[in-house]
């Protein structure tokens, strides 16, 4: 299961109750932000969270919404004497923006590894998670990020006993080992039928609509969406500034077939989204306002 948390849903500028742009999820002992806004730390410490088992941090780009409190966490992380490499991902460039960051933090005990993104579209596996990322249409390079937790198939006795594996290595198959023994390899597939859906977030902001975010939000269980104006007669001002309104977010969740839609990142003008939530709906029903420290699980497919 995954857990995820939005921190903070505001755009530009940080408001009473309402911290800038960041996302946690949470996955088998290891944690994932994308994005770190000024007050990112401070909404991890509210939520109960801890900071010590961020183990990746996405960017989707370098504007100072969302990457201000970057400094302030390295230093948190590394006071509280964390050693583990930690994982920075982003587009090209990123290197040369942290590094200008870290003049106000330039000790750390633990060392930073870059990933730098160069194509439109870039699978990376990193840990226990695969990340779909994926360009969109901002004024600067921006990448939105699929979060995907894959399920290997069902234990099938039968097929195991078809491929003469031994009983003895059945466990740790399941578990993804490859085992030799006497010039013979045995892998999970002589044992599993096929793959089974997965756990599939996907996190946008800071774009104009494109077809790219509907393809890679595709069947999502969770999507999560920038919506930075709510009131009719703001789409020349998002079209401008190449951001989405909240019409235009329902209408890619609709073309996507997620099964629920968060909205986020809204203008510092927009302080009661919940208002605009009947319109919205009439294009995707299940839509909701997204909200600092909104939390959910998302859980495999009892069915599958």
């Amino acid at each position: 299961m995954l857990d995820v948390c939005l921190l903070g849903t505001s755009g530009m500028m940080p408001l009473p109750g309402r911290w800038l742009t960041s996302l946690m999820t949470r996955l088998n002992g290891s944690s994932l932000l994308i994005d770190c806004g000024e007050g990112t730390q401070v909404a991890i410490r509210e939520k109960g969270w801890s900071f010590h088992d961020i183990d990746i941090i996405c960017f989707t780009h370098y504007h100072g919404d969302h990457i201000s409190g970057l400094p302030g966490l390295l230093l948190s992380m590394g006071n509280a004497e964390r050693t583990e490499p930690l994982v920075l991902v982003g587009p090209k460039g990123l290197e040369r923006v942290v590094c200008a960051l870290r003049v106000i933090a330039p000790e750390l005990p633990f060392e930073l590894k870059f990933v730098e993104l160069s194509e439109s579209r870039q699978p990376l596996k990193i840990g226990a998670y695969f990340i779909d990322a994926f360009r969109v249409n901002h004024n600067v390079t921006c990448y939105g990020y699929s979060i995907l937790v894959k399920r290997s198939g069902k234990f099938m006795p039968e097929k195991a006993a078809e491929n003469k594996v031994p009983q003895e290595f059945w466990s740790r198959l399941q578990k993804g080992a490859s085992i030799e023994k006497e010039g013979r390899l045995y892998t999970s597939d002589m044992i599993l039928g096929p793959e089974r859906k997965g756990i599939k977030l996907t996190y946008c902001t800071d774009t104009r609509p494109m077809s790219v975010i509907a393809q890679a939000a595709e069947q999502a269980d969770l999507f999560i969406c920038e919506g930075m104006y709510g009131d009719k007669g703001k789409e020349i001002k998002a079209v401008e500034h190449k951001h989405m309104t909240f019409y235009e977010a329902a209408q890619l969740a609709k073309t996507a077939g997620v099964k629920e839609l968060w909205l986020t990142h809204y203008s510092p003008s927009l302080t009661r989204p919940e208002e605009f939530m009947p319109e919205t709906r009439k294009i995707f029903p299940n839509t909701m306002p997204g909200k600092d420290k909104k939390s959910i699980t998302l859980e495999f497919d009892k069915e599958e």
